[in-house]
Order: C-alpha cells, then structure tokens, then sequence
C-alpha cells in the first residue's frame, strides 16, 4: 500500500509556529518584605492607624466603578435582544427550510451522496466556489440527514469534517482527520501526533474507521491551504486526495470512503497531481455568489434569532448590500446581523437600527483586516498598501499590477526601504490571495498594453488603507501626496 511512506517524520518546522512572548508582571517585581514594611510603618499625623478602616474604606465614593459581578448582574437583569444565538452563528447547521437561494446545489449534492443509504459508496464530490456561497452548509446539512436515515437502518454512517486552513503537514493533516473520526466514533486515537511516521497515522485512521464505520464521507474543506512541504513535487492536498480516494484497494478496510473536496478556488484541481486525478475522480458542484435578494431572503429566516419586532424595517435590507458587495458572502452578512444586535444590546438599546449595521460593518471589516495584516511582513504591507491605493481612485475598485508596482516603487523611495523587482511584487501579492483579502486575473486590454494581473479586493480598499496607516513607516508618507502619485500613473495607464 502506497502510504507515501517517504514524509516519515512530520515537519513541524514548517509550520512557522512561535511561543507568545511572556511579559512578566511588574508585581512580581516587588519583594515580600516590601510589603511587610508598608504594614509596619508608623501612621502619619492625622491619618487613620490602620488605613483600612478609613471611612473612604467604609463609604464607596459616587465615582467609584462597579465591580465586576455587579456588572455581570445589572447585564444578567437587562431585556436582552437576541433570542437565539446560534441562528446567528454563520457555521451553524439549520433546519432545510432556512437554507435559500441553493435549491440546484442541494438537489446535486443530495442526489450523489444518498447512495450511502443502501450502504454503498458514494462518488467523490469537488465543491467550489467563493466563500461563504453555502459550499459547507449544504454539505453538512445533507451528510446530517443521511446519517439520520442511516441510524433507523443500522447503517454507520459517518462524516469526518476538517477545515485545512491551519493545517501544515499532510502529517498533521492525516492525523487531524483520524482525530475527528475518532470523536465521531467515540474512541480514542492510539498513536501520538507528532514523532512517528505519516504511514503509521494512515494506519491508525483506517483502523477506527475500518472498527466502526460502514460509510464515512471526509469533508475537506478550504482543501487548497493545505500545501504542505515544498520539498515535494505535489502539495500535500493533492497527496490527501489520492490516499483518501485509493483507500477501497485496502484489503483491510471494509468502510466505504469517499471524498467531498470544497475550495473557493475554481482552479484548485488544476494543482492536483495527475495520479491523484485519475483516482479522485470527482463529480464538480459550482456555486455562485449570492446576489442581494437572496442575502435578504437568507437573514429573513434567521431573524427570529431576534426577539419580536427588535430589528428597524431598514437592517436586514443593509446587511444584504453590504454583504453582496463583498462577493455575496452570507457568513458575512449573518455575522453583521450578530454583530449589530451585540452592539444595540451594549448600548442599551431597544432595536436594532441602521446605524448599529453601519457601526457593525466598520467593526468586521476592520477586525479582518487588522488580523490579517497584523501577520504579514513591511514589504508585503507595502506592497498591499500601493495596489490598494490604486484600487481605491479606480470606477471598479480593480487595480493593475503594472500601476500598483509603480505606486509601489514611490513608497519604498519614499521611506528608504529596499525595492522589489516588479515580478517579486507582483508573487507578494499573489500570496496575499491566500488570506482571502485580494484576488486577480489576467488582462490585456489591447495587443499595446500588454499582458498584466488585475487586483481586485475582498474589503473595501479604504479600511484596508486605514488598518495599513497603523503602520509607523507606513505612516510616514502623507495620504495625499500617494493620491497624487495613483492619479497621474492612472492618466499614463489611460
């Protein structure tokens, strides 16, 4: 069995994990007899003996804060706004009839997968499509359903999600995916997870799925983050994918395993290795980008997360532009819905209005952005500083690569920092793709210009820019002086 047995030892250095710094506590500077002398110390004329007898001790000034159970007390007693919260969590799973605007997808999905219910394997499905489009939500909610059907049959029936954003390794991967099985099944994983081989952890996961499971699907989702180490010739979900799709010519498994892979990338299988491909095999499911009715008809079946009558005539209609203005992201536009009731209900509010939505949208760009950026080097700031200043003096919001290298060469003068040729600036920003803030295509507008990427943006460019600003070095060019710099390149670019 080809268990790519040559990742014998995970990679942990690849991850690029770092221990928190520890900033110790100034207390602890102090030494116990420090405290001993204060306590022994002689009263001064006219103060109390023992200070802790003061009357200001005794009598709380009218100034003096709440502490925090009378606080947690005065918020327990309070008329809260949200009834439900879980309807308001993006990930969780609804009931069929708040799932809209995806009745084809379901249909698809449905139809393939239910093969499980006679016990059988289902084929592998390739989800795709930008995020938050409903690709996880109709999976879960179908592998849901089955697995019901399959308990009245005495089938088992399993579904192993794991999402591999923050996986490193196919290592770390394999034995994340034997964890989750683990825990659908009730057991334990008996191999450790880290220090021993990649094959020993595919043994291990096809022994508790072999144990207790007749049909499992793996939910793969975000599959194209997992890129694992670059000494390999395939990334490492296109190593997964054709373990996992291989696994039926295991003579010792008896589960039906098959696959549902799900990106926001449409060219993912593009990077899959040919000998994954030919074995993975998938049925592909498309989805689009939710428009802004289908936004609005989608926070009409969660509103009852509110308490009656709550939520202003306008919050759901600005919730659903904000959110198709980004892609038509639903998560988006449920987490502006919760993050607006919170707001209204620390303000101490009666309703939700539009302006808890507005103050509630500058909050989650915000947020985003800064964890992003937060991470990422001066040079890749610098470069996403430029190419954001461009998009944000541009009808469209798109700005081309050419453009942006230039605007991004003034900065680096302008702040003597080292300058990148226009092809490293330009795979700077490419990598930036990957933390879903910006995407691009490849354009030529007529045989003279050439050919060149165009970036456009997850995130308004003026949040970005104003997260960006918080950068000192950043900082030390004026706004307006870069505004001049994008027009004139703008007018050449014409």
């Amino acid at each position: 069995m080809d268990t790519d047995g040559s990742e014998t030892v995970d990679d942990d250095s690849e991850s690029g994990e770092r221990s928190p710094s520890v900033r110790s506590d100034p207390s602890s500077d102090i030494e116990d007899g420090d405290h001993e002398a204060d306590q022994s110390a002689p009263p001064i004329d006219g103060e109390p003996a023992n200070p802790t007898e003061s009357d200001s001790d005794q009598v709380p000034s009218d100034n003096e804060s709440e502490s925090i159970e009378e606080m947690l007390l005065e918020f327990d007693e309070q008329e809260g706004l949200i009834r439900d919260r879980s309807l308001l969590d993006p990930n969780y799973v609804v009931e069929e009839d708040r799932i809209v605007g995806r009745d084809t997808q379901l249909q698809e999905v449905t139809k393939m997968l239910r093969v499980a219910l006679g016990d059988n394997r289902p084929p592998n499905l390739f989800l795709y499509g930008p995020s938050g489009t409903g690709k996880s939500l109709i999976t879960k909610a179908v592998c849901k359903n089955i697995s019901n059907i399959c308990e009245q049959r005495d089938i088992r029936f399993g579904t192993v999600e794991v999402n591999c954003q923050d996986l490193d390794t196919l290592g770390i991967a394999v034995y994340e995916l034997a964890e989750r099985a683990a825990d659908e099944a009730g057991v334990s994983v008996e191999v450790p997870k880290h220090g021993v081989a990649t094959k020993e952890k595919w043994d291990e996961l096809y022994r508790i799925v072999s144990e207790n499971f007749d049909s499992v699907v793996f939910v793969l989702d975000e599959l194209d983050m997992l890129v694992g180490r670059r000494d390999k010739q395939d990334p490492a979900f296109s190593r997964l994918l054709y373990q996992l799709s291989r696994s039926g010519a295991i003579d010792d498994l008896s589960a039906h395993i098959s696959v549902v892979a799900i990106s926001n990338d449409t060219k993912m299988m593009e990077a899959v290795g040919s000998r994954a491909l030919s074995s993975f095999t998938p049925e592909d499911v498309h989805f689009d980008d939710y428009d802004a009715n289908q936004l609005k008809a989608i926070l009409r079946r969660r509103q009852d997360a509110f308490y009656d009558d709550v939520l202003s005539d306008d919050v759901i209609p600005l919730a659903a532009a904000f959110a198709a203005q980004t892609h038509g992201d639903a998560r988006k536009a449920i987490d502006l819905m919760r993050v607006a009731g919170e707001l209204a209900e620390r303000e101490g509010d009666s309703e939700v209005r539009e302006e808890h939505v507005r103050n509630a949208q500058e909050k989650v760009e915000k947020n985003r952005v800064l964890e992003v950026i937060r991470g990422i080097s001066t040079q890749k700031k610098l470069c996403l500083y430029a190419t954001a200043t461009v998009a944000n003096e541009t009808e469209d919001g798109t700005a081309r690569s050419t453009t942006g290298y230039r605007v991004y060469q003034f900065l680096t003068d302008a702040i003597g920092a080292d300058q990148y040729h226009q092809e490293t600036y330009v795979n700077k920003m490419k990598e930036l793709t990957t933390y879903s803030l910006v995407d691009f295509e490849r354009r030529s507008h007529g045989p003279s210009s050439g050919m060149f990427l165009e970036f456009q943006f997850a995130e308004r460019p003026d949040t970005i820019l104003d997260t960006l600003r918080e950068d000192s070095r950043i900082d030390m060019v004026s706004p307006d002086e870069v505004q001049t710099v994008v027009k004139a390149q703008l007018r050449n670019q014409s």
